[in-house]
């Protein structure tokens, strides 16, 4: 029986992975920083099946400790300050989580056990103001904020430590991927809560920032399959992961309010205080390389995306 270690195991992305290891048979561990307030909402339903443990991006002993005791035959590195807007209020501290703790971690491994699979999330945030379109692994990287940058920071020590200590270092270049479990302070999760608190009566109105901004949206299900995958291939690569299609949020309104058969332009006001200082415009992914190597492609649609979501916050706030 493999073992995993996922930092970031009560995220979005943590929580998928975890099932999709459970389920090919792998022994879990989850990093959590210590907390009072740490919510296990995302993994509840399968926490008798994991291990929790403590660490800390911003300790070097804690990760040390933790591999020479777990001795995970791969990590999956997920934990990050990963909401763009507070990287702007809390560069330093994204800095260090985001940027410098991928170094503490893969510096913990090269003195522990150099053989164990390593990946990184790096974002296609790191993209920002793009040279070219589509995006693939090729193209120069342009961040637009402390976020995207403290990535490029992490994408590029993995692929230093992978090609300096021959290392099986693999960094994947995910595109905006959502689901039920993201976040509400994401816009994709705000529309669809706020969509279904408008069709319950619980709410009059939705407040977002730029319409027209674009982005290739997928299913996080679908792309944490993409990063087992990574661990999976003969050689340690960096893959962008995405759709291949781009979306404005006015269509991801569109679609949700849709779904419940309303109007967007009806409840939707555009505030400027949701607009970003520097903004990201069109990120579109070329997923060949992943398709190609490693047979990756996404399962859910848009369209599916989308519904799943507004229904799911529908069932949500329904029971309350």
């Amino acid at each position: 029986m493999s073992t995993a270690l996922i930092t970031g195991i009560t995220g979005q992305d943590g929580s998928y992975l975890a099932e999709l290891l459970l389920g090919k048979g792998y022994e879990v561990v989850g990093m959590v920083r210590r907390s009072s307030t740490v919510t296990f909402e995302r993994i509840e339903h399968i926490q008798d099946d994991i291990q929790i443990i403590q660490g800390d991006l911003h300790d070097q002993g804690s990760l040390v400790n933790m591999i020479e005791e777990f001795k995970p035959d791969e990590i999956y590195n997920l934990a990050a300050q990963s909401f763009v807007p507070t990287s702007w209020n809390q560069p330093i501290l994204t800095g260090e989580v985001t940027g410098l703790g991928v170094a503490r971690l893969l510096e913990a491994i090269r003195l522990v056990n150099p053989k164990i699979k390593f990946y990184q999330a790096s974002s296609s945030e790191m993209f920002g103001k793009v040279m070219e379109v589509p995006q693939r692994e090729s193209t120069p990287l342009y961040p637009r904020s402390p976020y995207g940058v403290a990535k490029v920071y992490g994408h590029w020590i993995t692929i230093n430590y992978r090609e300096s200590f021959d290392m099986f270092a693999t960094s994947g270049i995910l595109f905006n991927h959502e689901s039920p479990r993201r976040g509400l302070e994401f816009v994709t999760r705000k529309i669809s809560h706020t969509v279904a608190k408008i069709k319950l009566g619980l709410a009059k109105e939705l407040r977002l920032g730029n319409l027209e901004s674009q982005r290739d949206w997928g299913f996080a299900g679908d792309y944490v399959e993409a990063m087992w995958l990574m661990l999976q291939h003969h050689t340690p690569e960096s893959y962008v992961i995405g759709t291949g299609e781009t979306h404005a949020v006015r269509e991801f309104c569109e679609l949700a309010f849709g779904y419940v058969g309303l109007n967007y332009q009806d409840y939707v006001v555009q505030d400027p205080r949701f607009y970003r200082p520097a903004e990201v415009d069109l990120l579109i992914s070329d997923p060949t390389r992943a398709k190609t190597e490693l047979g990756w492609s996404p399962k859910v649609s848009f369209k599916e995306l989308v519904e799943m979501m507004v229904e799911s916050d529908l069932q949500r706030l329904s029971k309350k």
